[in-house]
């Protein structure tokens, strides 16, 4: 590993306050956790926690390595627009406040499959349900891991991409060891942990920003104004998606995949299962929807504080890139110490999220696919999650594999297409199942096969992956569709699938099987059975 001799702040102090971190969360993980004997205390923790710990969990799986390094870089480089990414994020959750928390809790036992399956044939259509996840949780994941290296790298100053590469391996495998050992009890106290801190972090960071600057929000934007080759255009719409039609029309894909894929991420989902009642669930979307705004708020101010500071073209230019925008920012503020900090905070968040992320697709290969598709609902507890434990390991090698690979790309940009899968596999199919009465098994996998191809064909063939200058394959050209992002198309095609196969099946829905879940999934009686 090559470390040039002069690293951002002192790497001492940086990877001691991150090892530091790491051992007291393995502790309280150990000390959580209980033997995780049965599938319910593995994938849901017993359903035991509170709806305000459950709240900032939930904030927690969702103030990811995205938000708090990649939105805060697109906002020092891009300015308004980068913000745009905040707010969709932050208006999503009133998707899952009204439509889906209260009646997906109530439904399901611990995977999204549970809901989508349970009026429908159950071996395709939890099959169909358990794929779409693992793709989904792969692409999310890759955000996760390439957040990870640009942050290594500005920390250590490692630009070699071999010692990139062995780092990664090490988080990957500390993420690997909390969800082996605490499955979702511990990995929910590594949330509540870390989306604390995270949000006393940008707090104190935004409080001392606008003490810096006599509290006056202008003054800061002036600055950042200043600092930035965009000039005065930083405060404006349009310097990132505003160029031309095909900009603007790629910047409404991109919200309409924002808004809608929150609510569809399956390591989302699986923390309403958590809680002991639809009440709760509810209590939980409240709550972290509070800690969204109050972090956001303050992203804001971080974003165009490190243009401020430290200026648009040292960010860029750094090691990591946009992504390093809070980590010199924080360097700036308070050296080497407030770097640590604030770098060992954005590990733990890189490292909770792709822990929550693991176990949501280890549950889903587990329980969908082997215990009841494999094993037709007859597997034994214990070897039921001796295979999730298995499928974690797969997992997390793979997404080693896919953070080295893109390692540098802006990570709220890659998050915005694995929610763009997600809305378009996951929220049509949930909605009609929670829904429609008439819905049946061919909408179903129409639905959720539909949204996931259409996605996948679209996003491998758009700019994100060939064709200019930030795909994520270089020197290539073999785009074809105009978009970043595949929402805008995949989206509506999803609903129109689910219609089609519905409408031209000649299987009639279960009418029995439809009013049983309309009654469990608006009183909760059965849900927990």
């Amino acid at each position: 590993m090559q470390i040039a001799a002069r690293a951002t702040g002192s790497p001492i102090i940086n990877l001691s306050v991150f090892f530091a971190f790491v051992v007291i969360t393995l502790f309280v993980v150990y000390k959580a956790t209980n033997r995780n004997s049965t599938t319910s205390d593995y994938y849901a923790a017993g359903s035991a926690f509170s709806g305000v710990q459950n709240g900032i969990a939930l904030s927690g799986d969702f103030l990811s390595a995205a938000s708090f390094l990649g939105i805060s870089g697109a906002i020092a480089v891009h300015g308004y627009d980068g913000f745009l990414y905040s707010v969709g994020w932050l208006v999503a959750w009133l998707v899952a406040l009204l439509l889906v928390g209260e009646r997906l809790r109530n439904t399901g036992r611990f995977t999204v499959g549970d809901v989508m399956a349970y009026r429908m044939k159950q071996r395709p259509v939890r099959a169909a349900a358990a794929n779409a996840t693992l793709v989904i949780t792969f692409f999310y994941m890759l955000a996760q891991m390439a957040g990870a290296g640009g942050l290594i790298a500005l920390l250590l100053n490692v630009h070699s991409k071999g010692g990139q590469a062995l780092i990664i391996t090490g988080v990957g495998l500390v993420m690997v060891f909390y969800v082996l050992v605490g499955g979702m009890k511990g990995t929910t106290w590594v949330q509540i942990i870390k989306a604390g801190l995270l949000l006393i972090c940008v707090t104190f960071m935004s409080v001392f920003l606008l003490g810096k600057f006599g509290f006056s929000l202008s003054a800061i934007l002036d600055q950042a104004s200043q600092n930035s080759p965009l000039g005065g255009e930083l405060l404006n719409p349009g310097g990132w998606y505003g160029r031309n039609a095909m900009d603007q029309l790629d910047f409404v894909s991109l919200s309409l995949a924002l808004v809608l894929g929150i609510s569809s991420l399956p390591h989302v989902l699986m923390r309403f299962y958590t809680v002991p009642d639809a009440k709760e669930a509810r209590r939980s979307v409240v709550w972290c929807s509070w800690s969204m705004f109050i972090f956001y708020l303050s992203i804001l101010l971080v974003g165009y504080g490190a243009t401020a500071l430290v200026g648009s073209d040292k960010i860029v230019n750094a090691p990591g890139g946009e992504n390093s925008a809070a980590p010199l920012l924080a360097f700036e503020i308070g050296g080497a110490m407030l770097l640590g900090i604030v770098s060992a905070v954005a590990f733990a968040t890189i490292l909770a999220v792709v822990a929550g992320l693991t176990l949501a697709a280890s549950a889903s290969f587990a329980h969908d696919v082997y215990a009841n598709v494999i094993r037709n609902g007859k597997a034994d507890p214990r070897s039921e999650i001796r295979v999730a434990r298995l499928t974690a390991l797969v997992i997390g090698f793979l997404a080693i594999l896919g953070g080295i690979v893109t390692n540098g790309q802006n990570v709220a940009f890659l998050v915005s297409l694995a929610l763009a899968l997600a809305a378009s596999a996951n929220l049509p199919t949930i909605l009609y199942t929670l829904f429609w009465k008439r819905f049946n098994t061919t909408g179903t996998l129409w639905s959720i096969y539909g949204g996931l191809v259409s996605g996948l064909v679209l996003i491998i063939f758009s700019p994100a992956i060939s064709g200019s200058s930030t795909s994520i394959i270089k020197g290539v050209d073999f785009h074809w569709f105009p978009l970043t992002n595949p929402g805008l198309v995949s989206i509506p095609l999803s609903f129109l699938c689910g219609f089609l196969g519905t409408v031209f099946s000649k299987e009639p829905a279960d009418p029995k099987k439809q009013a049983e879940m309309e009654v469990r999934s608006l009183t909760g009686i059965g849900s927990k059975a």
